[in-house]
């Protein structure tokens, strides 16, 4: 054992004692307690050295209740830029209709499929918010063609936000607060089926999924440093890491996952890898927390606010 090797210290649970104060004490508990605990300082030390934030989720957290603490760590610009995907962005809009419900990782597909509900994991949403995104995507289209006809996805997501009147929106405090939203993959969702079925009659509709790199390639090559908190893998993450090659990597990143590495997927590849690619510079400073976002990120964000 290395001598300066810090003691592996319990946990007391004491009565009125804060989630920031928990996970604190998480750092000396081991295994991925300790990673909460190094995720915490590690963002920390992002926000001290006033690095540029990229944050990056999936969007069956969106799905999630984790969507509004999304939206509040957009509303306090905790973070600087957001990647994801459409299905962040429709999802979102969805609930500002009505929430999800709550189900079972064990419920009859087919009977739910009977009854007009679809369901993510243990989340149960019915059909009719898919009405309900037709109903506001198909005339939001018209109108954005109105204006012009070739968009950027950042900027029908930052359009789309401004007309939201939700306090738990993600996509509303985003726009309020001028944080891009990026998605490199606009179609992949009820979002690019309704375009897809905009476009059939209007044809001169186009969204540019290219129109976002200049941008985004611009914020991390203008910034000193550059951190990510990335949540779950994907596109999502990749896009992070990989428009950082062109400033030979990130300074800081912290994985939040579930994958594993070794199938070779993206989803599951730990920091070393990126190393590899230049995604991450070769002393930047990573923790991987091997957890289901949903319960170690609400606690690593309420250690870094404590």
């Amino acid at each position: 054992m290395a001598p300066d090797a810090p003691p592996v210290e319990g946990i007391r649970i004491e009565p009125g004692m804060k989630a920031a104060d928990l996970a604190e004490r998480y750092g000396a508990v081991g295994f991925q307690a300790s990673r909460v605990g190094e995720a915490v300082r590690l963002i920390r030390r992002m926000k001290q050295d006033k690095a540029l934030v990229i944050l990056t989720f999936t969007s069956n957290m969106v799905s999630s209740g984790l969507r509004e603490l999304f939206a509040q760590l957009a509303k306090e610009r905790f973070v600087d830029l957001i990647i994801t995907g459409i299905g962040s962005v429709e999802e979102d809009l969805m609930k500002t209709r009505a929430p999800f419900a709550l189900g079972d990782f064990a419920a009859d597909d087919i009977e739910l499929h009977r009854r007009g509900i679809n369901r993510i994991g243990d989340i149960l949403v019915p059909s009719e918010h898919y009405q309900f995104l037709e109903d506001a995507l198909q005339p939001f289209f018209a109108a954005c063609l109105a204006e012009k006809g070739v968009w950027a996805p950042s900027e029908l997501i930052a359009r789309l936000g401004a007309q939201v009147d939700d306090e738990g929106s993600i996509i509303r405090w985003a726009s309020q607060n001028r944080i891009p939203i990026y998605c490199p993959a606009p179609t992949d969702g009820a979002f690019g089926l309704q375009a897809y079925f905009f476009k059939k009659k209007h044809p001169e509709f186009i969204i540019d999924v290219t129109a976002d790199m200049q941008a985004l390639a611009g914020a991390v090559l203008q910034a000193e440093k550059v951190g990510g908190i990335i949540l779950g893998g994907g596109f999502a993450k990749h896009h992070a890491i990989g428009v950082s090659i062109l400033r030979d990597g990130m300074d800081y990143a912290v994985y939040v996952s579930t994958g594993t590495p070794y199938d070779g997927s993206l989803s599951g590849a730990r920091p070393s890898e990126a190393k590899s690619w230049s995604k991450i510079r070769e002393q930047g400073s990573t923790v991987v927390v091997e957890a289901d976002a949903t319960i170690a990120f609400p606690l690593i964000v309420a250690g870094v606010k404590g």
